[in-house]
């Protein structure tokens, strides 16, 4: 098992790479035509992934073509707020007519089943975040996509992001970390699956950057507010805080000497990297992210929701 300081040299040097692709790579060129749909209107990023496409054209060949929304009502504001031409009453009817396919779920429940026949016909697949609701769906699910060479990705945009990848860079340089702080918005009652719905921008990154080994977590109720505690198997220790309502993400890193509040000043890309990388995996078929990574995500997740009824120590399953 790697240590913590082997997993953060290493990613650092995943973002220097990353970095330096989206510089070069030829997303921007006009090579070949994707056309997209997507599965999912409740939320406002379908009608954001429109926008960027169809109206901005950030990514030149690339155009959210379909659109099939949880009611009539989302899928229309949809489709006229991100200029998306079609609105389908089943997603059946754009297999066959899309190149690549985002799922957007406001609850992660919803996700893989809506996706699994596209998969199971090569689509490249996106899935928004929380991959998942479940680790053993997802399990099933990747190996199925794995068989059928068919390339998947999920993350949050606050994970796969200029700011974290300059993040990881930055902790190269700063020895001895004994606790992590880290906090950012969460409801765990949230109708849309508690504590997966929102913290999964709080843990994800957290992931990023100091190792998909965590161990075992403690959540702790505060009126509407929650915390947990989080051992790694390095045995690094986190303080994370879900604010409801809350805005914003921070993280803190602790040495024997001080506190070091983790600051990016690199400006965020435009378009920003998180749909930089997903369209990367439309046009090549490379995956940004591991599977692996995705299932520990999830098992971290269904440990803090465990917790949340429990207030006890959870085990994180192992994926």
């Amino acid at each position: 098992m790697q240590t913590r300081r082997e997993f953060i040299e290493k990613a650092a040097k995943g973002a220097t790479v990353l970095a330096a692709a989206s510089v070069t790579s030829p997303l921007l060129a006009d090579e070949k035509k994707i056309r997209i749909g997507i599965i999912g209107a409740e939320n406002s990023h379908t009608i954001g992934f429109g926008r960027i496409f169809n109206e901005k054209k950030q990514f030149p060949g690339c155009e959210v073509k379909y659109v099939w929304g949880e009611t009539d009502e989302f899928a229309k504001r949809a489709a006229e707020k991100g200029s998306i031409p079609n609105i389908v009453k089943d997603p059946a009817e754009m297999m066959g007519k899309i190149d690549a396919l985002i799922v957007d779920h406001r609850h992660a429940k919803y996700h893989l089943e809506a996706a699994l026949p596209f998969v199971k016909e090569g689509i490249p697949t996106f899935v928004d975040k929380p991959f998942c609701y479940r680790v053993d769906e997802g399990k099933e699910f990747l190996r199925i996509a794995r068989e059928k060479g068919t390339p998947v990705t999920s993350f949050s945009s606050i994970a796969q992001s200029e700011e974290t990848f300059d993040i990881i860079r930055q902790l190269k340089d700063i020895k001895d970390i004994k606790h992590v702080y880290r906090h950012g918005p969460a409801e765990v009652d949230s109708k849309y699956g508690g504590i997966f719905f929102y913290g999964v921008h709080v843990i994800q990154p957290l992931m990023y950057m100091f190792g998909d080994d965590i161990d075992r977590v403690r959540m702790t109720l505060h009126g509407d507010d929650a915390s947990a505690d989080v051992v790694f198997k390095s045995g690094l220790f986190a303080s994370l805080g879900f604010i409801r309502g809350g805005h914003g993400w921070s993280t803190t890193v602790v040495t024997p000497e001080k506190g070091i509040k983790l600051v990016s000043d690199v400006p965020k890309g435009d378009p920003a990297k998180n749909y930089v990388d997903m369209v990367e995996m439309f046009r090549t078929g490379k995956e940004p992210r591991s599977h692996e990574s995705i299932l520990a995500c999830v098992a971290v997740l269904q440990a803090l929701e465990r917790s949340v009824t429990t207030q006890d120590w959870e085990q994180v399953v192992a994926v």
